[in-house]
C-alpha cells in the first residue's frame, strides 16, 4: 500500500471505511451510520483512489478487508481512538472534569465485580459516566479490537497478538455448592467424584466449558449436565435451588462464598487450574486518563479479596 496520508485518515471517509469493517457489508454499515449506502460507496471507492490500492475483497455475503485493508484498519482506528482520548483530557484541562469509560465483560465479572467497582470509583469521581456490555470472551476480545470499548475483563486460556493484557492472574476453576451440601465440608474435590450429582455447567461454546471437557476427555471422566446454560446467574440459581453442583472462579462468587451462601471447593485435577483471569486493552493503544484511573481500581480490587467491602 502506498503511504497512509494524515489527511486522508482524518476524513469521513476513514469512519464509513471503519465501519463496513466492522459490518462486513455497506448496507450493514449505512443502517448504523444512518446514512445512504450510495455514499458509503463513494467513500470507499474515493479511499481506495486516492492510496491507490483496494481495501476489499468482495464476498458472496459482504466486504471482507484485504492485507491492505487490515493495515489502514490498524492505523485509523488507533488514531480515532486517540483523538478521542486527547480530546476527552483536552476538556478535563478546562475543569469539565467528566469523561466515559466503555468496559466489556464476560457475565461473571458483570455479576458483582464491575458494579460494586464502579459504584465504589464514582463515589470518589463523580463526573465519570460508564457504559458496560456484557458478552462471551470472544466478543469482549472483538470489541476491543474495534475499540468499542476501553478494558475488558474476560477469562482466557491463550495468549492474542492484538490484546495487550494490564493484568492478570491464575483463576483455577472451583466446584460450587450450596453450604448445606454432602460435599461441602470437604477441603477439595476430583471430577470425577462430582459425576453422580446434578451439574450445572457452561454451554460448550464459552471458555470455561472447554476446559472442563479438555480436563474430563484425559482423564476419561463422563460430566453429563442437569442444566448448561451461557448465564452464570442461572447456573448459580440451579445450585442454589438444591442438591446442584456448579463451576466457577472464585472472582465472580467470592461475595456470595463470604456471606455464606455458597462453598467453592478446589478441584483436584492439575489442569483445573490452567485458566487466566485477564483485564485487556487494544495493544498499541493509550489509554484516556479516566480509563487508566478506573484500571488502577480494578486492579486493586481483583488483587485484594474483601475489596468490596472497602469504605468510601
Amino acid at each position: 500500500m502506498s503511504i497512509i496520508h494524515t489527511r486522508v485518515l482524518q476524513e469521513t471517509a476513514v469512519r464509513y471505511f471503519l465501519e463496513v469493517v466492522r459490518r462486513g457489508s455497506i448496507t450493514e454499515a449505512a443502517n448504523t451510520l444512518n446514512v445512504a449506502s450510495s455514499a458509503i460507496s463513494r467513500q470507499i471507492a474515493r479511499l481506495e483512489a486516492e492510496l491507490d490500492t483496494p481495501l476489499f475483497e468482495r464476498v458472496s455475503r459482504g466486504m471482507r478487508p484485504n492485507a491492505a485493508g487490515e493495515l489502514l484498519a490498524a492505523h485509523a482506528l488507533r488514531m480515532q481512538l486517540e483523538a478521542e482520548r486527547i480530546g476527552n483530557e483536552l476538556a478535563a484541562l478546562k475543569g469539565l472534569r467528566r469523561g466515559e469509560v466503555k468496559l466489556g465483560s464476560t457475565e461473571g465479572f458483570a455479576l458483582e465485580f464491575v458494579p460494586a467497582a464502579i459504584e465504589h470509583f464514582c463515589r470518589q469521581h463523580k463526573g465519570i459516566r460508564f457504559q458496560l456490555t456484557v458478552g462471551n470472551a470472544a466478543h469482549v476480545v472483538q470489541q476491543i479490537r474495534e475499540g468499542a470499548v476501553d478494558l475488558g475483563l474476560t477469562f482466557t486460556m491463550a495468549p492474542d497478538p492484538d490484546i495487550k493484557v494490564e493484568f492478570a492472574q491464575r483463576a483455577p476453576i472451583m466446584a460450587v455448592m450450596r453450604p448445606d451440601h454432602e460435599l461441602a465440608h470437604r477441603r477439595q474435590v476430583t471430577l470425577s467424584e462430582l459425576a453422580p450429582y446434578p451439574l450445572a455447567m457452561p454451554q460448550k461454546n464459552i471458555t470455561m466449558r472447554r476446559l472442563i471437557d479438555a480436563c474430563c476427555s484425559r482423564r476419561n471422566v463422563l460430566l453429563e449436565p442437569t442444566m448448561a446454560a451461557d448465564s452464570i446467574s442461572a447456573l448459580l440459581c440451579f445450585v442454589m435451588s438444591g442438591n446442584g453442583i456448579g463451576f466457577s472462579a472464585a472472582l465472580p462468587i467470592r461475595r456470595l462464598v463470604r456471606e455464606g451462601q455458597l462453598v467453592a471447593l478446589p478441584i483436584r485435577d492439575k489442569d483445573m487450574n490452567t485458566l487466566q483471569l485477564e483485564i485487556q486493552s487494544l495493544a498499541g493503544r493509550t489509554l484516556p486518563d479516566a480509563a487508566r484511573a478506573f484500571l488502577n481500581t480494578l486492579i486493586a480490587r481483583a488483587s485484594t479479596p474483601h475489596a468490596d467491602s472497602w469504605p468510601a
